[in-house]
């Protein structure tokens, strides 16, 4: 016999990474949004918004979406038991994760949007190489990766597009302080 599990015990390995995967990078990506800065607070009301700057109602409905893709990615490249490169691409894969789940805080929270916009450079050239380590270990899973991919590409845009319209926003604090006018 040549085979080392049957099509079924493969199966059941992808849906136990699964189970465990796709909550776990979900619930990251909800804390890092959570804990990371606030899309309501002053400071970032203030900012004058790019044109192409979408309704927020859709930022949550796509990262959910995505973050369920990428644990899914995660959990077909964790069960590919054996795959030349797998621990390559289950590395890459966490370090880009981790650089994603820093860009809220960042941005968001400090209000650092130069630093933002490297980070999120720095993240582009990440996902481009976790695409082509994770297409050597599973295709579907490389796939499963480029509307993320494409997102944040426009979300690079984005943050460019704030930068260049908010320059005097960039690293500053609100007050919290409020200014009140009398008639």
């Amino acid at each position: 016999m040549n085979v080392i599990a049957s099509r079924s015990q493969l199966r059941a390995s992808f849906l136990r990474w699964a189970l465990v995967m796709v909550p776990a990078v979900l619930l990251l990506g909800f804390l890092a949004g959570q804990l990371g800065g606030d899309a309501n607070s002053a400071w970032f009301q203030s900012l004058d918004k790019p044109a192409i700057f979408p309704p927020p109602i859709w930022f949550g409905i796509v990262w959910s979406i995505l973050y369920i893709m990428l644990g899914f990615v995660l959990a077909l490249v964790c069960a590919a038991w054996g795959a030349r490169g797998r621990t390559a691409a289950i590395v890459v894969f966490l370090i880009q994760l981790g650089v994603n789940l820093a860009w809220t805080p960042v941005f968001f929270g400090q209000h650092q949007i130069t630093s933002a916009l490297i980070l999120i450079a720095v993240l582009d050239v990440l996902v481009i190489i976790t695409i082509a380590l994770v297409w050597r270990v599973r295709k579907l899973a490389a796939v499963l990766m480029l509307p993320y991919l494409a997102w944040i590409l426009f979300a690079t845009v984005l943050n460019y597009e704030f930068l260049r319209l908010n320059p005097e926003a960039d690293g500053t604090q609100a007050s919290g302080a409020v200014q009140r006018m009398e008639l």
